[in-house]
């Protein structure tokens, strides 16, 4: 069964195909236009979700090397997200679906980043610890089955993304301000400055990052512009090293305290590459196994939509005609 996912919850506007053989497609555009602005403006992005969305899905078909009529199916985010830009991808997919009679299946976004990991990856199989990181979710959540989740714990404040991007802003490094420090971060010094570990020896599994934002906002206040800039590539090492950590010692917790020796992440800053390689190191000292998807499939795209709609229509479930956009849908 060939699967047509469609992603429209904020600023990129994707498609791909997915069938019994895996993913045949993938078709991810990023909206350039909200990058003078530090930020995505949701009125800009409904707009251009309208004017993108026949031509990529157009071209997920395409290269496919399927037709309409070939589909069996169409998965489409549904929430959570910005309103206006779930819409056009919602009302989308219905109008295809009851033009076609096809099945549809609307996808939480963020159970979307969970399956991403099954996008390329036979062996990881349920129980396992996931921790969902990216722009506007911090998660830590146990996944008991497919489709099964209980969540363990969730930032209080900030997510990790939003962190990254406001610690970016304040240093003018850029948008999106996660990539943008990563890169800058590598060869400089992560023990430059100490900044807090906010709730990492608390007993439980939740996250703060204002805190840690804060402290950044207080080290610059006292430096003038050109110590600043000579120091920039350390602070935003050092800055992340403390957020990282936070999200690392969390996350293996977890798996010691429930004893699951397979730990996912997801999201886009799972595509970190200090990250990456820090819970590379940790999970090998505790002899975990560590599943993380390919860099293209941790940020917002359709592949991880249109496999997670084939794990469900498969199973026969669908959604029905009036669903509806939950911008605040949780797990």
């Amino acid at each position: 069964m060939n699967v047509l996912g469609i992603e429209t919850s904020c600023d990129e506007t994707a498609a791909a195909v997915f069938n019994n053989d895996g993913l045949k497609s993938n078709i991810v555009t990023s909206q350039a236009i909200h990058f003078k602005y530090g930020g995505v403006v949701p009125e800009l992005a409904s707009r251009e979700h309208i004017r993108l969305i026949v031509p990529i899905v157009q071209k997920a078909l395409d290269d496919a090397g399927i037709s309409i009529k070939q589909l069996g199916g169409i998965a489409v985010t549904y929430g959570p997200g910005l309103v206006g830009s779930l819409l056009v991808g919602l009302n989308f997919a219905k109008a295809l679906s009851m033009s076609q009679k096809l099945p549809l299946i609307g996808v939480n976004h963020i159970e979307g980043h969970v399956f991403a990991n099954f996008i390329e990856e036979n062996d990881l199989k349920p129980p396992f610890i996931c921790l969902i990181i990216s722009g506007g979710h911090t998660q830590l959540v146990f996944v008991k089955d497919y489709g099964q989740y209980e969540l363990l714990g969730k930032t209080r404040d900030d997510a990790a993304g939003e962190a990254y991007d406001k610690v970016a802003k304040m240093l003018n490094v850029g948008y999106p301000g996660g990539p943008l420090i990563d890169k800058m971060a590598k060869g400089a010094n992560p023990e430059f400055i100490n900044f807090p570990r906010p709730m990492l020896r608390d007993d439980n599994y939740d996250f703060s990052f204002s805190g840690i934002k804060t402290a950044v906002l207080y080290y610059i206040r006292k430096l003038n512009e050109q110590i600043i800039d000579k120091q920039k590539r350390d602070i935003v090492a050092s800055f992340q090293a403390a957020l990282v950590e936070v999200l690392v010692e969390k996350t293996i917790k977890a798996s010691l305290n429930y004893g699951i020796k397979s730990i996912a992440l997801a999201g886009g800053v799972a595509s970190n590459s200090y990250l990456r390689n820090y819970m590379g190191k940790r999970a090998r000292e505790h002899d975990m196994n560590l599943y993380i998807p390919d860099p293209q499939y941790c940020t917002d795209n359709a592949a991880m939509i249109a496999c997670t709609g084939y794990f469900y229509l498969n199973k026969n479930i669908e959604s029905y005609p009036d669903l509806a956009p939950k911008p605040s849908l949780k797990l």
